[in-house]
């Protein structure tokens, strides 16, 4: 057995002691989960059903961290990953998962948030699948450290564990063929011209409709259905153009309901649910704090001819002050950021109280942690369904369907 570093904390296992354990889950993050004499274990890259043998480098106050060292009984799921740099490269997280697997995981995790945060009797839908398992991924950012003179350096994502330390990534498999062309050309670009980069730096590969844009600030385009959209290269749009008509479909046959007429759109953006879902309504407003977002809305609106859409800027605390639409007779999308919904928004949008609410989350945790407050102020929760827009990733996107009671 080596020589323990300094800082291992003494416990349930030896630094480097080795054991055989059975896998019963997987976490969010993609590590197994076994139990040995009761005690868990943490093992990356193991699978639920499956029998490792792991080698354990940390203890905490109540598990084990451990590596994967071999599989003794694997799971009907385990697959080849795809991609040589899995396990290495921190971008995903299933790639040894079959995808069936994956949806029926990250399905689970759904279900597991709602029963442990919200309570039980709420079913989450079976995740609906990225018609493109790889292949998928509509932008791509690979990044940088300072360059140094005389030095190779890497161009990637960061290394599983790391915080800093970069994996070299020359292609990736998540990523649009079309990416994955240009993506060698825009490395060579930065080691031809490394003096001129004073720090570090993120490349920009966007596959849109005019191709792979790599200037931060050009103005693109994305199609979705017969929708279109205009915005800066660099500005946010979901990044899965396979599945994305599939999930503003899904949003649009939730926000209609018996009696409501009118459309908010908050955290709108460029308008993608705005304008998908707003042409179907007699009035649709989107609400967006970021002016820039409402110009590109409004000129998108323009765009497909869709006058009864329009954009205004929200002040943070008083988001629906100019908001005219009876709340008996609208539906609100909320589609915020990871960290989910502030509570100055979410006390405007109560006091509002809509008949209806679709509540888009990318974040599963905090889309928990928000429902309950609606359930707090009154609305019930008529569907709960996932969308994988990221394959190979532990990342699931989370709808919520919400109706005030009466």
């Amino acid at each position: 057995m080596p020589k323990a570093p300094r800082g291992f904390r003494e416990g349930k296992f030896q630094y480097h002691e080795e054991v055989d354990v059975d896998i019963d889950n997987l976490t969010n993050l993609g590590q197994g989960v076994g139990r040995v004499d009761g005690w868990v274990l943490m093992v990356p890259f193991a699978l639920p059903g499956e029998r490792v043998k792991a080698r354990v480098y940390r203890n905490h106050a109540n598990y084990s961290d451990a590596d994967l060292v071999e599989v003794l009984e694997p799971s009907p799921d385990r697959v080849e990953p795809s991609c040589n740099l899995f396990g290495l490269c921190g971008g995903c997280q299933y790639q040894n998962l079959n995808y069936e697997g994956q949806l029926r995981i990250k399905t689970s995790h759904v279900q597991e948030l709602v029963d442990r945060q919200i309570g039980e009797g709420y079913t989450v839908e079976p995740a609906i699948g990225s018609p493109k398992p790889f292949g998928y991924r509509s932008k791509l950012t690979p990044h940088f450290q300072k360059p140094r003179a005389g030095k190779d350096f890497k161009i990637g994502f960061l290394e599983v564990g790391r915080r800093n330390r970069l994996v070299d990534v020359e292609q990736c498999p998540i990523a649009t063929d079309e990416i994955n062309e240009e993506l060698p050309k825009a490395r060579q670009n930065v080691f031809d011209n490394f003096k001129n980069y004073k720090n570090g730096a993120t490349i920009l590969l966007r596959h849109v409709q005019e191709g792979v844009e790599t200037d931060f600030k050009a103005i693109v385009t994305e199609v979705v259905d017969d929708v279109v959209f205009r915005f800066k290269a660099s500005e946010f749009f979901q990044n899965n153009p396979f599945i994305l008509p599939l999930l503003a479909e899904h949003v649009l046959q939730e926000a209609q309901g018996e009696g409501v007429r009118y459309l908010l759109d908050t955290y709108c953006g460029s308008g993608l649910f705005a304008l998908y879902a707003g042409r179907h309504f007699e009035q649709a407003v989107g609400i967006e704090i970021s002016e820039k977002s409402v110009e590109y809305a409004r000129a998108n609106a323009a765009l497909n001819s869709l006058e009864n859409c329009t954009f205004q800027v929200g002040d943070a605390a008083h988001l629906f002050a100019n908001i005219a639409h009876p709340a008996d007779e609208s539906v609100v999308i909320v589609d915020p950021p990871r960290k989910g919904c502030s509570e100055e928004f979410l006390e405007q949008l109560f006091a509002f109280g809509p008949a209806r609410v679709v509540y888009v989350s990318c974040d599963p945790a905090t889309h928990m942690r928000d429902l309950a407050k609606f359930l707090e102020a009154g609305y019930k929760i008529t569907k709960l369904q996932p969308f994988d827009l990221f394959p190979q990733t532990r990342h699931i996107e989370n709808v919520a369907t919400l109706e005030k009671s009466v």
